[in-house]
């Protein structure tokens, strides 16, 4: 804490960290190390394919690409600050590092938001229009999609951070999280925290919701095309197509929701801590598994890249 006469204000935060007991947090060490690790190779993996092989030159991996590169973002902005935690006894972030940790998530986080509902209008286009799909999804338009995901997530990072860590911090610093997380900051300052509640409030509404509920009227759209198609083999394609996007947005809206929209109540800190280890940890591990497993262009793709390598 720094002094300046009869005010002072902190310049570090104490984060509690994951667990309690130090012979867990050196068991987990290897399991985060490893987790994180496969979370690089996979996304890296993917995006090089996706770059390397011709018949994946399409909206949907184009956009594919840039979500496994939040994911890495994502991960990296919490991965190793975790990893390095385990292996102290006390855990401090400064100040400065805090607000740069939570501005990268909260602008990853409002990226993938937004990502995931220009893919869900990308898939209700290839299935609802599919004669007039590449005329859409033409490649100016995803590359303007793409740099209004990043913008927009971007800007809405800017205004959380900035109201969040403007307010003043006189004397409590202890984060009970293991990352820097806003609604676990705001509590802590001496200032009156309105305006930063009501934009983080605001956030939330226009961006986790208003994504979501983007999402959800692409499906009823989708649902209504599949319907259309007279056969079954027809219907069960279409949902192939949009099968792997609805799994990677159950997950993650679904971690999310879970996490902020309860009450503080009904929930204890073991369990939002639980909670954001899928949201931040796992779900970018997971996410190109998703896509890949059942994917039979992935699968192609990779094996004409590997013949071509041998």
């Amino acid at each position: 804490v720094l002094g300046d006469g009869n005010h002072t204000s902190v310049a570090m935060f104490v984060l509690l960290g994951l667990l309690d007991q130090a012979e867990l947090q050196l068991i987990l060490f290897p399991v985060f190390l490893g987790t994180y690790l496969i979370t690089l190779i996979w996304n890296l993996g993917l995006i090089i394919l996706i770059r390397m092989d011709s018949h994946l030159q399409t909206p949907m991996y184009f956009f594919l690409s840039f979500l496994s590169f939040i994911d890495i973002c994502y991960s990296s902005s919490i991965s190793p600050r975790i990893l390095s935690d385990f292996l102290k006894t006390e855990k401090t972030i400064s100040f400065i590092a805090c607000a740069t940790q939570n501005f990268v998530l909260a602008w990853m986080g409002a990226s993938e938001c937004c990502l995931l509902t220009a893919m869900a209008y990308d898939r209700y286009v290839a299935i609802g229009s599919p004669l007039q799909y590449s005329a859409i999804m033409a490649p100016s338009l995803c590359w303007r999609m793409v740099a209004g995901v990043y913008g927009s997530g971007f800007f809405i990072s800017f205004v959380q951070t900035v109201a969040c860590f403007n307010l003043y911090y006189c004397g409590p610093n202890v984060i009970r999280h293991f990352f820097c997380d806003i609604p676990q900051i705001i509590p802590l300052s001496c200032s009156d925290p309105f305006i930063s509640q009501l934009v983080l409030f605001l956030a939330a509404l226009f961006v986790g919701f208003g994504s979501f509920l983007v999402i959800i009227f692409s499906y009823v759209f989708i649902a209504v095309s599949i319907l259309k198609v007279a056969s079954f083999e027809g219907c069960v394609k279409a949902f192939k197509t949009c099968g792997s996007h609805l799994a990677a947005v159950t997950l993650f809206y679904g971690t999310v929701f879970s996490v902020y929209m309860h009450h503080s109540s009904q929930h204890s800190t073991k369990q939002d801590k639980v909670l954001s280890v899928v949201y931040t940890i796992l779900i970018p591990m997971v996410n190109p598994l998703i896509y890949s497993l059942r994917n039979t262009e992935i699968k192609e793709a990779l094996k004409r890249v590997l013949k071509k390598a041998v």
